[in-house]
Protein backbone atom coordinates (compact mmCIF):
# COMPACT_ATOMS: atom_id res chain seq x y z
CA UNK A 1 0.00 0.00 0.00
CA UNK A 2 1.94 3.32 -1.34
CA UNK A 3 1.42 6.57 1.10
CA UNK A 4 0.20 9.61 -0.19
CA UNK A 5 1.62 12.74 1.51
CA UNK A 6 -0.78 15.65 0.12
CA UNK A 7 0.48 19.15 0.30
CA UNK A 8 -2.15 22.04 0.60
CA UNK A 9 -2.24 25.60 1.73
CA UNK A 10 -5.89 26.68 1.74
CA UNK A 11 -9.97 25.14 1.78
CA UNK A 12 -8.68 21.80 0.75
CA UNK A 13 -11.32 21.24 -2.49
CA UNK A 14 -9.09 19.00 -4.00
CA UNK A 15 -8.04 16.89 -0.94
CA UNK A 16 -11.69 16.35 -0.22
CA UNK A 17 -11.97 15.18 -3.76
CA UNK A 18 -9.20 12.50 -2.77
CA UNK A 19 -10.39 11.82 0.85
CA UNK A 20 -14.00 11.02 -0.82
CA UNK A 21 -12.46 8.89 -3.97
CA UNK A 22 -10.43 6.81 -0.52
CA UNK A 23 -13.88 6.68 1.19
CA UNK A 24 -15.63 5.32 -1.89
CA UNK A 25 -12.41 2.47 -2.39
CA UNK A 26 -11.38 4.25 -5.38
CA UNK A 27 -7.52 4.77 -4.32
CA UNK A 28 -6.98 1.00 -4.95
CA UNK A 29 -3.12 0.49 -3.60
CA UNK A 30 -2.67 3.62 -1.74
CA UNK A 31 -3.42 5.47 1.12
CA UNK A 32 -3.63 9.15 2.74
CA UNK A 33 -1.34 8.92 5.52
CA UNK A 34 -0.66 12.50 6.42
CA UNK A 35 -1.89 16.31 4.96
CA UNK A 36 1.18 19.00 5.15
CA UNK A 37 0.31 22.76 4.92
CA UNK A 38 2.16 25.94 4.14
CA UNK A 39 -0.86 27.19 6.28
CA UNK A 40 -1.44 26.46 9.89
CA UNK A 41 -5.15 28.27 9.14
CA UNK A 42 -5.93 25.88 6.07
CA UNK A 43 -9.57 24.64 6.40
CA UNK A 44 -7.52 21.76 4.82
CA UNK A 45 -5.95 20.80 8.19
CA UNK A 46 -9.58 20.56 9.32
CA UNK A 47 -10.65 18.13 6.92
CA UNK A 48 -7.75 15.83 7.11
CA UNK A 49 -8.41 16.31 11.10
CA UNK A 50 -12.56 15.10 10.75
CA UNK A 51 -11.36 12.45 8.80
CA UNK A 52 -8.44 10.97 10.89
CA UNK A 53 -5.51 12.03 8.72
CA UNK A 54 -2.20 12.95 10.71
CA UNK A 55 -1.19 16.78 9.68
CA UNK A 56 1.89 18.90 9.82
CA UNK A 57 2.43 22.64 9.07
CA UNK A 58 5.41 23.52 7.78
CA UNK A 59 5.83 27.46 6.58
CA UNK A 60 8.46 28.85 3.86
CA UNK A 61 9.00 32.31 6.15
CA UNK A 62 10.31 30.21 9.32
CA UNK A 63 13.41 29.71 7.74
CA UNK A 64 16.16 31.92 6.38
CA UNK A 65 16.50 30.48 2.63
CA UNK A 66 14.57 28.66 -0.01
CA UNK A 67 17.39 25.86 0.38
CA UNK A 68 16.88 25.12 3.87
CA UNK A 69 13.19 25.20 3.40
CA UNK A 70 13.92 22.11 1.03
CA UNK A 71 16.10 20.58 3.14
CA UNK A 72 13.58 20.70 6.06
CA UNK A 73 10.24 19.75 3.67
CA UNK A 74 12.53 17.29 1.66
CA UNK A 75 13.33 15.74 5.73
CA UNK A 76 9.83 16.10 6.70
CA UNK A 77 8.50 13.51 3.61
CA UNK A 78 11.19 11.12 3.83
CA UNK A 79 10.20 11.17 7.29
CA UNK A 80 6.38 10.06 6.29
CA UNK A 81 7.75 7.21 4.09
CA UNK A 82 5.93 9.22 1.14
CA UNK A 83 5.49 7.26 -1.79
CA UNK A 84 3.61 9.99 -3.55
CA UNK A 85 3.05 13.68 -3.31
CA UNK A 86 -0.13 15.31 -3.82
CA UNK A 87 0.25 19.31 -4.69
CA UNK A 88 -3.69 20.08 -3.82
CA UNK A 89 -3.80 23.90 -3.91
CA UNK A 90 -0.10 23.98 -2.80
CA UNK A 91 1.08 27.96 -2.84
CA UNK A 92 4.57 27.58 -2.25
CA UNK A 93 7.45 26.71 -4.15
CA UNK A 94 8.89 23.59 -4.19
CA UNK A 95 12.95 23.59 -5.23
CA UNK A 96 15.19 21.39 -6.94
CA UNK A 97 16.03 19.69 -3.56
CA UNK A 98 12.38 18.23 -2.75
CA UNK A 99 11.51 17.80 -7.05
CA UNK A 100 15.25 15.82 -7.42
CA UNK A 101 14.39 14.01 -4.01
CA UNK A 102 10.87 12.61 -5.36
CA UNK A 103 11.22 12.55 -9.53
CA UNK A 104 8.17 11.40 -11.00
CA UNK A 105 6.61 10.75 -7.77
CA UNK A 106 4.93 14.54 -7.03
CA UNK A 107 1.92 15.05 -9.11
CA UNK A 108 0.18 18.18 -9.60
CA UNK A 109 -3.42 19.56 -10.61
CA UNK A 110 -3.36 22.37 -12.74
CA UNK A 111 -6.71 24.25 -14.08
CA UNK A 112 -6.48 24.52 -17.57
CA UNK A 113 -5.49 22.23 -20.54
CA UNK A 114 -1.57 22.77 -20.54
CA UNK A 115 0.53 23.85 -22.47
CA UNK A 116 -2.61 26.51 -22.18
CA UNK A 117 -2.66 29.21 -19.37
CA UNK A 118 -0.20 27.82 -17.38
CA UNK A 119 3.56 28.57 -16.06
CA UNK A 120 4.72 31.00 -13.31
CA UNK A 121 1.97 33.56 -12.22
CA UNK A 122 -1.00 31.10 -13.24
CA UNK A 123 -2.67 30.00 -10.57
CA UNK A 124 -5.97 30.42 -8.79
CA UNK A 125 -8.42 32.33 -10.48
CA UNK A 126 -5.97 34.16 -12.78
CA UNK A 127 -6.38 30.82 -14.84
CA UNK A 128 -9.60 31.68 -15.55
CA UNK A 129 -9.26 35.15 -16.21
CA UNK A 130 -6.74 34.71 -18.97
CA UNK A 131 -8.90 32.04 -20.78
CA UNK A 132 -12.07 34.35 -20.92
CA UNK A 133 -9.96 36.94 -21.91
CA UNK A 134 -8.70 35.01 -24.62
CA UNK A 135 -12.30 33.66 -25.78
CA UNK A 136 -11.67 29.96 -25.69
CA UNK A 137 -14.64 27.90 -26.22
CA UNK A 138 -12.81 24.91 -24.56
CA UNK A 139 -10.39 24.70 -21.25
CA UNK A 140 -10.48 22.17 -18.53
CA UNK A 141 -7.44 20.56 -16.33
CA UNK A 142 -4.78 18.58 -15.95
CA UNK A 143 -2.94 16.29 -13.74
CA UNK A 144 0.69 16.06 -14.55
CA UNK A 145 4.14 15.14 -12.58
CA UNK A 146 6.49 17.86 -11.06
CA UNK A 147 9.39 18.73 -12.13
CA UNK A 148 11.84 22.15 -12.52
CA UNK A 149 10.02 23.34 -14.90
CA UNK A 150 6.56 25.25 -13.87
CA UNK A 151 3.97 23.23 -15.06
CA UNK A 152 6.04 21.68 -17.64
CA UNK A 153 6.10 18.27 -16.12
CA UNK A 154 4.81 14.67 -18.00
CA UNK A 155 1.36 15.12 -18.24
CA UNK A 156 -0.84 12.29 -16.64
CA UNK A 157 -4.14 12.62 -17.43
CA UNK A 158 -6.51 16.16 -18.37
CA UNK A 159 -10.07 16.77 -18.82
CA UNK A 160 -11.84 19.32 -20.87
CA UNK A 161 -14.95 21.39 -20.26
CA UNK A 162 -16.90 23.87 -22.25
CA UNK A 163 -16.48 28.05 -21.76
CA UNK A 164 -19.77 29.31 -21.53
CA UNK A 165 -20.93 33.10 -22.70
CA UNK A 166 -21.21 35.16 -19.82
CA UNK A 167 -19.05 33.04 -17.75
CA UNK A 168 -17.20 35.14 -14.69
CA UNK A 169 -13.73 33.51 -13.77
CA UNK A 170 -15.81 32.61 -10.42
CA UNK A 171 -18.67 30.39 -12.13
CA UNK A 172 -16.31 28.97 -14.85
CA UNK A 173 -13.56 28.14 -11.66
CA UNK A 174 -16.53 26.21 -10.06
CA UNK A 175 -17.40 24.18 -13.35
CA UNK A 176 -13.33 23.33 -13.83
CA UNK A 177 -13.21 21.90 -10.73
CA UNK A 178 -16.41 19.99 -10.60
CA UNK A 179 -16.14 18.02 -13.94
CA UNK A 180 -12.56 17.84 -14.53
CA UNK A 181 -10.42 18.74 -10.84
CA UNK A 182 -12.17 16.70 -8.73
CA UNK A 183 -12.59 13.55 -11.21
CA UNK A 184 -9.53 13.56 -12.82
CA UNK A 185 -6.80 14.34 -9.51
CA UNK A 186 -8.26 10.96 -7.64
CA UNK A 187 -7.71 9.00 -10.82
CA UNK A 188 -4.08 9.95 -11.46
CA UNK A 189 -3.18 9.23 -7.65
CA UNK A 190 -5.25 5.55 -8.37
CA UNK A 191 -3.19 4.89 -11.62
CA UNK A 192 0.22 5.76 -10.00
CA UNK A 193 -0.89 3.39 -6.93
CA UNK A 194 -1.89 0.51 -9.19
CA UNK A 195 1.78 0.90 -10.96
CA UNK A 196 -0.31 2.19 -14.18
CA UNK A 197 1.95 5.20 -15.37
CA UNK A 198 4.83 4.82 -17.18
CA UNK A 199 7.66 8.08 -17.98
CA UNK A 200 9.15 8.10 -20.97
CA UNK A 201 10.93 11.33 -21.35
CA UNK A 202 8.09 14.21 -20.78
CA UNK A 203 5.40 12.16 -21.95
CA UNK A 204 3.88 9.09 -20.13
CA UNK A 205 2.03 5.98 -21.24
CA UNK A 206 -1.17 4.53 -19.17
CA UNK A 207 -0.88 0.94 -18.64
CA UNK A 208 -4.54 -0.94 -18.92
Amino acid sequence: MKKIVVLVSGGGTNLQALIDAQGKGELTGGSITCVVSSNPNAYALKRAEQNGIETEVIRRRDFDSQDQYDEALTALLKGKDADLIVLAGFMTILGKKVISAFENRIINIHPALIPSFCGEGYYGLRVHEEALKKGVKVTGATAHFVNEVCDGGPIILQKAVEVRFGDTPEVLQKRVMEQAEWKILPKAVALFCEDKIKVHGNCTEILE
